[in-house]
């Protein structure tokens, strides 16, 4: 685990997420308020994130449903520009994720400088998105090409809104991934944005490869933290950060406190 310590200079790292609005060229989008708004908005649940003592944060489109596995040009484009925007401002370690397309995330870590990535790397998946495959070496290879060797791998093995194609168990793809992969660490999510990791299948993937670290990476909440970092080696938060636990609302910097301060009371207690 010492790349976890060194890389977020504590123990059970929180990777929040600073979600951003939705783009150009999303449907969503709104270009009567424009793309200083939506700088705007992610330099303040940026500042709200950090205020609450958040250990790294990872700048996702979250709002450009639906979600492309390759995306247009534009969505890269413009999350750089955001980032570079508010870049002077990050004082913790940063990622990046454009949801949901490997060398588009790759291309934006190493533009941004980021620290690390989370990305659906491997397996075919029957999804919400329709057929979903990834190509793992080429991702790795193109990321070797761009110089982002540097740049930390998070593999989300259990990704949401789909199902691994295959009768494989979870721990049997966490083993092959591992094996075949070289993965930084494993993520384990919920069926969507704000549903919990299951806390069996943290243990599972935990269990079959020890020596990797893994995440809880979706729904973790006060009433669940210490349960799933009793298992996992550190957490990925959005939903519950945001006003009201509602993921489309702004970041609430009180209740980043209030859960920042029991993961620091958690790991006192280790």
């Amino acid at each position: 685990m010492s790349w976890l310590k060194e890389a977020f200079g504590t123990e059970k790292p929180i990777i929040a997420m600073c979600h951003l609005e939705a783009l150009p060229g999303d449907p969503s989008y709104d270009p009567g308020k424009g793309l200083g708004w939506v700088i705007e908005r992610a330099r303040q649940n940026l500042r709200a994130l950090q205020g609450g003592g958040v250990d790294a944060v990872m700048f996702s489109n979250e709002s450009s449903l639906p979600y492309l596995t390759k995306v247009e040009p534009i969505t890269c484009v413009t999350m750089a520009r955001i980032i570079g925007e508010i870049l002077a401002e990050i004082r913790v370690p940063h990622g990046v994720n454009v949801l949901w397309d490997p060398l588009a995330t790759i291309d934006l870590a190493v533009a941004t400088g980021s620290l690390f990535v989370r990305e659906i790397f491997s397996g075919v998946y029957a999804s919400d998105f329709g057929l979903w495959n990834t190509n793992a070496g080429e991702v790795v290879r193109h990321q070797h090409r761009v110089h982002g060797g540097k740049v930390k791998l998070l593999f989300n093995i259990v990704p949401e809104a789909a199902v691994y194609l295959g009768s494989r168990s979870v721990a049997d793809i966490a083993r092959s991934t591992v094996f075949n992969d070289r993965p930084d660490a494993l993520c384990v999510s919920g069926l969507t944005a704000g549903v919990p990791s299951s806390a069996e299948a943290l243990k599972l993937v935990k269990a079959a490869v020890p020596q990797t670290p893994v995440f809880a990476n979706t729904g973790v909440r006060l009433a669940n933290i210490e349960e799933q970092l009793a298992v996992a080696d550190g957490a990925v938060v959005g939903t519950t950060f945001k006003r009201d636990g509602y993921i489309w609302n702004e970041v609430d910097a009180g209740r980043v406190k209030e859960f920042m301060d029991q993961v620091k009371r958690f790991r006192k207690g280790r």
